[in-house]
């Protein structure tokens, strides 16, 4: 499907790219299209990029409302397979 997603940026490498986590998987994502992104923040993501920051309680929101609606899973393994 292809939604944005929140994720935690857990580590921060060179030129504008960055390692975020959610439920166990961990991806490597640009993050030119923000500033100031710091370990910690969490981020939507798609299709690679951070497009904007959230606040934890957002992300976690925003994740409790996917996984009701049933998405959350779809994501994750998508966001896994391009992870490989």
């Amino acid at each position: 499907m292809c939604l944005a997603i929140p994720a935690r940026v857990v580590e921060l490498e060179d030129g504008d790219i960055a390692v975020v986590a959610l439920e166990g998987v961990k991806k490597r994502i640009s993050t030119v299209l923000l500033e100031d992104v710091a370990i910690g923040d969490y981020v939507l993501i798609h299709v690679g990029y951070a497009l904007h920051k959230v606040s934890p309680k957002e992300a976690a929101r925003t994740l409790q409302l996917m996984a009701e609606a049933g998405v959350l899973e779809e994501e994750l393994a998508e966001i896994g397979e391009s992870a490989a």
